[in-house]
C-alpha cells in the first residue's frame, strides 16, 4: 500500500483497482469501539474492511456487501465521507494483474457488536478497539488518516449529517 518504483510493474499496468474502505464501529452509551481486521492475503497486519467496486454498484452498496462478505455483519447506518485517495502495491498481485494499485472512498459503518464470520481467505482474526488502539494497530497512513476522520465526525459533529473536515 505504500509507493513503489514504477520499474516492478510493466508499462502496460497503469490502472488503478476502484475499491472503498469501511469503518465499522459500534457504540455502547459514549464509548466507541471500532473493528479492526487481522489481514493475511498479500500483506499481514490489521486494517479494516474494504473491497473493489463490482460493475454496476454504487459504491454504497459495495461497502455494505463487503463488510457483510469480510464480517457477516449489517450495517445498522452508514457515511459516506468527502475522503478518497490511493496507493500502490507493494508487489504485482496475482488475481489483480492489470492493476499497480486501488483508489478508495471511505465510508463509516455502525453495526452491532455480534458473531463475526471473517472471510478465511482474507483475515485470520479480528478485534474491537478504541480511537486510540486503532491508531496503534494501522499500519498505513491514509487508514490512520480515515480512522481520526471518523472518529472526530463521530466525537466533534455529533453524528451530525455534515463533516466538517476536523481530523
Amino acid at each position: 500500500m505504500s509507493s513503489i518504483l514504477n520499474n516492478k510493474y510493466p508499462s502496460k499496468m497503469k490502472k488503478y483497482r476502484k475499491a472503498v474502505f469501511i469503518l465499522p464501529y459500534t457504540k455502547i452509551g459514549k464509548k466507541i469501539e471500532y473493528l479492526l481486521l487481522k489481514r493475511k492475503l498479500h500483506w499481514k497486519g490489521w486494517e479494516f474492511a474494504k473491497g473493489k467496486i463490482e460493475p454496476g454498484e454504487t459504491k454504497e452498496q459495495t461497502a455494505k456487501r463487503e463488510l457483510h462478505e469480510e464480517t457477516g455483519l449489517k450495517i445498522i447506518r452508514i457515511k459516506r465521507f468527502p475522503f478518497s485517495g490511493r496507493y500502490n502495491y507493494n508487489k504485482p498481485l496475482p488475481d489483480r494483474p492489470q492493476y499497480k494499485g486501488q483508489t478508495f472512498s471511505l465510508f463509516a459503518a455502525e453495526i452491532k457488536k455480534g458473531k463475526i464470520k471473517l472471510d478465511p481467505k482474507e483475515h485470520n482474526g479480528h478485534k474491537w478497539v478504541s480511537f486510540r488502539g486503532g491508531l496503534k494497530m494501522l499500519k498505513w497512513p491514509n487508514q490512520r488518516k480515515s480512522l481520526r476522520i471518523v472518529n472526530s465526525w463521530l466525537k466533534n459533529d455529533n453524528n451530525k449529517e455534515s463533516y466538517k473536515g476536523r481530523y
